[in-house]
């Protein structure tokens, strides 16, 4: 059972900047990871992933303001997100999964943007 443990979340001024973690208990050399988002109101996102050859892909709501990224060696994915928006607020769940197998998820962080 892969464990993923999630931080960085908190509150945060439109413009601002967060970096968000997730560090698994398990190698993600060979996963594929990323995260979705969840906000009141609205349907689940699929925010951003990252392949095991380093292949990332954004959703059009985030392209240019976040980024992903993987450190293998530490067992964590980052989103860097910048220029946060108030419609970026939402709990951010952490995911991964190796190949076609069940995925593994986060408990989720929160972000909120406001001023």
């Amino acid at each position: 059972q892969v464990q993923l443990v999630e931080s960085g979340g908190g509150l945060v001024q439109p413009g601002g900047s967060l970096r968000l973690s997730c560090a698994a208990s398990e190698s993600i050399f060979s996963s594929t990871t990323g995260w979705y988002r969840q906000a009141p109101g609205k349907q689940r996102e699929l925010v951003a992933f990252i392949t095991s050859g380093s292949r990332t892909n954004y959703s059009d709501s985030v392209k240019g303001r976040f980024t992903i990224s993987r450190d293998n060696a530490k067992n964590t994915v980052y989103l860097q997100m910048d220029s946060l928006k108030a419609e970026d607020t939402a709990v951010y769940i952490c995911y991964l999964q190796y190949g076609l197998l069940r995925p593994y998820w986060g408990q989720g962080t929160q972000v909120t943007v406001s001023s």
